[in-house]
This record gives C-alpha cells, sequence and structure tokens, in this order.
C-alpha cells in the first residue's frame, strides 16, 4: 500500500504492522505462478518459493523504477490470489456435493429404521426435501439468509433483503454450499414422522422451514449483518455465537422441527396404546426392515460430514484456513469415534442392569456416531482434537439418556432424530462455550478475547461471555422454530392434511400413495382384507383425511359416512388401531364402509 507518498508492505490481519518497500517482511512467502509473466514463461524462473519483492528485482533489474516493480508485485499477488479464489471455488462446490450426499444418507438410514410396508413413501418424502428446498432456497431463502450482507458495516438486519431469485448474485459456489446445508435441516424430520404423515403436508413443511424459517436463522447467525454472528464487526457482547458448522443453525433447527411435530402428529399405531385406547405397560417395538441400509446411511452421513464441516473453513479469509479445515476433519473423526463407542457400551451397561440379559445393540453404535458428528459440528474448527473427544463421549451419553427418556414421555420417533440432533445440537452449542481454544480462535477468527470458559479458568480469570452468547443463540433459535413451526403443525393437523387416514396406516403408505400391493403375503404380512377395505374405500370415493369438520362433544366427521362418528381421543390420535394383524379386519372394512 502506499504511506506518505511511499510504497510499504502492511499485514492484512494487523495493518499498523509496516516495512519499507526495499525491505519485506521474511515471512510473507508466496509461490510465484509459472505464467505470471514473459520472463517466467521464458525460463527466467521456473515455478519456486520465493517472496514477489525479491523475485520482481531478479526479473525486473536492480535498476528498476519503484513503478515497475510495484506494477511486477502486483501481478504475482493478483494471479496468485486468482489461483487462491478459483481453487477455493471448486473446494467449496466439492464441499457442496458431499453435503448433498448426504441426502442418500439420510433416505437410507431411515428407509432402513421402516417397516417394509413404508419403504416408498420415506425415500420420496426425502426426495421432496431435496427438490422443496431447491426451489424454495433458490426463490427466497437464499436473500432471506444471506441477500445484501454488508461485510463492512455494524448495521443488524432481521433477514436479508437483495439477491432473490438469485439476481445479481454471482457466487453460486456459495450459493450450492448453503443450499445443501438448507436441504439437510429439513430432511432431518423426514424419519420421525415416517410411516404416518401426509405427502401434503410433508411438501408444505419443507417449503416452510428451507424458505422462512432456517434462512433467518442462518442469517442471525452467520451473515455479517446477522445480530448473533461472529462474523459482524461488532459482534455480539464482543465475540458472537460461534456454531462453526450448524450444529445450531441445522441441527437444532431440524431436531426441534421434529419435536413439535411429532407432539401435534401423535405416535404410530398401536406403538403405547392398545386397541381400546389402554396404555400398554410395555412399548410395542416396531423394528425397521433392514438393519444393512441404516448402516449404509450411517457410513454415508459420516463420510459427507467432512464436506458440512471441513468445507465450512473455506468460507473463511483467515491465512489459515486449511490449518482450520484439517482440524475440522480431524476433530470430525475423534468424536464420531468417541460416541460411537460410547453409545454402545453404556447400552450395554444399561440393559445388564435392568434385565440382567445385555446385548450389543447395533442401533445404538449408529446413531450414537451421529450424535458425535453432530455436537462436534459447532466447534470442529476452534477446539483441539482432545476436546473433540471429549464432546463425543458426553454426545453419547446424552444419546442413550435422550433415546429412553423419549420413550418415557410418550413420544415416538421413528430414526431417534430427536435425540441425534436436537438434544446433541444443544450440547454443540455449550461445549464451544466450554472448550474453545484460543490458539484456534485466532485461526478462525483473529481474536482470541473471549475463549471457552475453562481456558479462562486455567489462565486464573471467570469469563463467560462465549458460553452466555451461545445460550442467546440456542433461545433465539427455540423460539423462533416454536412461534412459526408449532402453529403451522397444529394448523395443518386442524385442516385434517397432517395425519394419514388410519386404514392407510395399516395398509402401508407405499399402497395407499403409491400404488403398491406387492407386499400382500410378504414380510410385512398385511391381511388382504385390508386391501379391500382400502379398495372400497377408494371406489366409493371416500378419500378426506382425519380431522375433518369439528362437530359438537369433541367428534370429529370421520368421512366414512353421514352416521360414523368417533371420539377425537380415540382414531384421531392414532392409538387405537394397531398396525398389520392386530386388529380385526372385519371392523376395519365395516368402519371404512
Amino acid at each position: 500500500v502506499w504511506h506518505n507518498n511511499e510504497p510499504v508492505w502492511t499485514s492484512a490481519l494487523d495493518p499498523s504492522r509496516t516495512s519499507s518497500f526495499e525491505d519485506p517482511p521474511r515471512s510473507l512467502i508466496y509461490r510465484a505462478p509459472i505464467d505470471t509473466m514473459s520472463r517466467v514463461n521464458s525460463g527466467a524462473m521456473s515455478n519456486t518459493v520465493t517472496d514477489p519483492y525479491e523475485f520482481c528485482k531478479e526479473t525486473e533489474g536492480e535498476d528498476a523504477s519503484t513503478d515497475t516493480l510495484l506494477k511486477c508485485v502486483t501481478q504475482i499477488l493478483a494471479k496468485d490470489s486468482g489461483s487462491l479464489e478459483y481453487s477455493r471455488t471448486v473446494l467449496l462446490v466439492f464441499s457442496a456435493s458431499l453435503v448433498f450426499f448426504m441426502q442418500a444418507g439420510f433416505a437410507m438410514v431411515c428407509a432402513g429404521a421402516v417397516r417394509k410396508k413404508n419403504v416408498q413413501n420415506t425415500m420420496l418424502k426425502n426426495l421432496l426435501d431435496a427438490c422443496g428446498a431447491a426451489i424454495a432456497f433458490f426463490t427466497v431463502g437464499y436473500a432471506f439468509a444471506y441477500g445484501g450482507s454488508d461485510p463492512e458495516s455494524a448495521d443488524k438486519t432481521f433477514i436479508g433483503s437483495a439477491n432473490f431469485f438469485l439476481m445479481d448474485e454471482e457466487n453460486y459456489a456459495f450459493f450450492l454450499f448453503q443450499y445443501a446445508f438448507s436441504a439437510a435441516s429439513a430432511t432431518i424430520v423426514a424419519g420421525t414422522l415416517a410411516e404416518r404423515c401426509q405427502m401434503a403436508a410433508y411438501l408444505c413443511y419443507s417449503l416452510m422451514l428451507t424458505g422462512w424459517v432456517y434462512p433467518v436463522i442462518a442469517h442471525s447467525v452467520w451473515s455479517p449483518n446477522g445480530f448473533l454472528s461472529a462474523y459482524s464487526i461488532d459482534p455480539l457482547w464482543g465475540v458472537g455465537m460461534i456454531d462453526f458448522a450448524g450444529s445450531g443453525v441445522v441441527h437444532v433447527t431440524g431436531g426441534v422441527t421434529a419435536l413439535f411435530a411429532t407432539m401435534i402428529l401423535g405416535p404410530r399405531r398401536g406403538r403405547f396404546h392398545d386397541d381400546t385406547g389402554r396404555k400398554l405397560d410395555k412399548p410395542r417395538e416396531f423394528p425397521g426392515h433392514s438393519m444393512a441400509l441404516q448402516m449404509l446411511g450411517t457410513f454415508i452421513l459420516w463420510f459427507g460430514w467432512y464436506g458440512f464441516n471441513c468445507g465450512s473453513a473455506l468460507l473463511s479469509d483467515s491465512i489459515y484456513a486449511s490449518d482450520t479445515a484439517a482440524l475440522a476433519g480431524v476433530n470430525t473423526t475423534l468424536a464420531a469415534g468417541a460416541a460411537g463407542i460410547t453409545a454402545l457400551f453404556l447400552n450395554l451397561f444399561v440393559l445388564e442392569r435392568i434385565t440382567g440379559e445385555p446385548f450389543f445393540d447395533l442401533k445404538y453404535a449408529m446413531n450414537g456416531a451421529l450424535c458425535g458428528l453432530v455436537s462436534v459440528t459447532a466447534g470442529c474448527g476452534v477446539i483441539e482434537p482432545w476436546a473433540s473427544v471429549v464432546v463425543g463421549f458426553i454426545g453419547g451419553i446424552i444419546y442413550v439418556a435422550g433415546s429412553r427418556g423419549l420413550i418415557m414421555l410418550r413420544l415416538d420417533d421413528a430414526v431417534d432424530a430427536i435425540p441425534v440432533h436436537m438434544m446433541n445440537g444443544i450440547w454443540g452449542l455449550f461445549s464451544v462455550g466450554l472448550l474453545a481454544s484460543p490458539r484456534q480462535l485466532v485461526k478462525a477468527f483473529g481474536h482470541d478475547d473471549h475463549p471457552g470458559l475453562f481456558y479462562t479458568w486455567r489462565a486464573g480469570y471467570s469469563d463467560a461471555r462465549l458460553l452466555g452468547v451461545q445460550m442467546v443463540g440456542l433461545l433465539f433459535i427455540l423460539g423462533w422454530v416454536f412461534v412459526i413451526m408449532f402453529p403451522f403443525f397444529i394448523w395443518l393437523d386442524w385442516k385434517g392434511w397432517f395425519r394419514s387416514d388410519p386404514l392407510e396406516e395399516i395398509v402401508g403408505l407405499d399402497t395407499s400413495y403409491h400404488g403398491g400391493l406387492a407386499l400382500v403375503g410378504g414380510d410385512d404380512d398385511i391381511n388382504p382384507e385390508y386391501i379391500s377395505a382400502y379398495n372400497q374405500k377408494k371406489q366409493e370415493g371416500l378419500r378426506r383425511r382425519r380431522g375433518g369438520n369439528v362437530q359438537s362433544e369433541g367428534t370429529r366427521e370421520t368421512g366414512y359416512g353421514d352416521d360414523d362418528q368417533y371420539d377425537a381421543d380415540d382414531l384421531g390420535n392414532g392409538e387405537v388401531i394397531h398396525d398389520d394383524d392386530e386388529a380385526d379386519p372385519e371392523e376395519i372394512a365395516k368402519m371404512h364402509m
């Protein structure tokens, strides 16, 4: 830069540090591109490591003027910057591809965790997440999240206000990366609502989450103009919320949405009650049809998570971005391994104490590893490797407690997405406030003013600002999702668009939505009389869903006949009729005639 009409070197991290043009800092070393100047192309100097000033003195001559040397140096630095930007763009697109490939992992986990009669329907809902998110994020989601962001302004905004339909947006790699994140947040809910949610309701939810709910949270935490952002030039409480790759923005958002959804939707039929509506002493298990698919999905998710966490480091302008990306990859691996082992053996211990017959439950190992991945996502770039093991260890404990806690609360989650994503996402945010390393904070954010609480204790003082900001951010995410999604699900349920018809659930959503009758006589052994009753219902045109016009004394119109009514607390909450062969098919047929 020019200072007092003289060219000087200055540090991008600390502009107050300068040195004369003739005496450049020795620490500034660049790789001179081969095609920077014609002299390089002619072999005067090949692709060797040097500093630009010495290189230009050699190529331009000792008697070269200052203007000539400045032009030479500018060409080198510009070319080097262009090469770096090209590499960053390519790697960001690749990372986005890895994150998007996680959709396949979610689909495999969901498909393996449900019964065979619902596989097609579950897979289609995962596909709808990707499709709906693409349209919603393209039209308004990206604009609300990042449109019109100004890194040089200290102003705080609630949402973005530009780049709708990607107008005037040139950073397509960044859009692709952020779209993959939004789709991942939406698809978390697919497994929780499996086997009982209508298709139209699911698509509406996906559009709402990726087009409005998620973008507002992403803007608040990751946009330089968000009120929680650590990337702002005036961050909250001098530090801002650090959610490096999305434990809160992605996973808590998706997980708490799944919680609200299953509270309104109700459990699968026969899960917690018998056919008379009485609570079962022991909840009925609905084992998935393929443990192999669940394992395949787990490994795909683990693989894609490297794009999730390591790719987030590419968004930084820090000169240590490559170091941070490598650290994120190491922490991702260690946390997943620690959590998987912890959950497996802790469940083994619990089973031994409760039943006296312990066994290795593969589900706990798989979901435990996913818990480690979720919990380390917030701090993967700012904690030390030893801390990632601690984060994963506690994440495995949280999963075992959370999974059993859901059953105690009579909340049905087919794939345990709530303890995996919501509970461990919350732990991930707290772990940053406790374990963020000053050394890694400098590399990732350029400062270490307010590190994790444990590091301040070790230094002899107490500073909980970062932990406090993490708590504020968590409360904002929980509150925003509650305010929007909870009433939205209630409205869907009131309209009768949320839960599938009772008979459709019994015959399977593959049959009712996709026209497949191949399961009759198969592994699920659906009674043919259920299929007959369902076909009669279709032929008579009685296709209205549960929860239609509200009538007096808490009853609802079933849509199956003018005189047939039932209490909303019976079939309405999905508890009276068991799945498969536990209900009388003649009664089912009469109900739907």
